[in-house]
């Protein structure tokens, strides 16, 4: 982990953080919950909400739709009150595969801001990945309408 952060609080925030998403589970979600601002803002590819109350459906609908996900942080990178991971997302979706567990790889950038009684939270949590390369080629009937599409846009 790089940080260049004055602060050591947000260091050991930001490590606690990632090591909870790499252990997350559907009874550790609530433990979530203290590292968002209240009316945090959390967007991917097909979210874009405010508040714990979307932050969590959006981690409920992920463990009721999908077999086993879990999350590896592969890097992570503070400056100032931004951090920037990098990560792989595993998971099984049957209506992919059967046989073999999908792997998505993406990034994040947390926006952090600190309250005086809650100390640092996550006021802004954007997720960055390819849906249509990482998700969409994989399915069965979309992924060849996709694939073949790729082909004729590519250069």
């Amino acid at each position: 982990m790089t940080t260049e952060n004055e602060d050591p609080t947000l260091e050991l925030r930001v490590r606690e953080l990632g090591q909870l998403y790499e252990s997350l589970s559907l009874e550790s979600l609530p433990g979530l919950q203290k590292f968002y601002a209240p009316q945090a803002q959390f967007q991917d590819p097909f979210n874009d909400v405010r508040g714990w109350e979307g932050i969590e459906r959006i981690f409920l609908h992920m463990f009721s739709t999908m077999r086993e996900p879990r999350f590896v942080v592969d890097e992570q990178v503070t400056q100032g009150e931004n951090t920037f991971l990098t990560w792989r997302f595993y998971f099984w979706l049957d209506a992919m595969s059967h046989t073999h567990e999908q792997c998505i790889q993406g990034a994040t950038h947390l926006r952090w801001q600190k309250d005086e009684v809650q100390g640092w939270q996550v006021c802004l949590h954007k997720d960055y990945w390819d849906a249509a390369q990482e998700l969409y080629e994989k399915l069965p009937l979309l992924g060849v309408l996709m694939r073949w599409l790729k082909s004729k846009l590519r250069a």
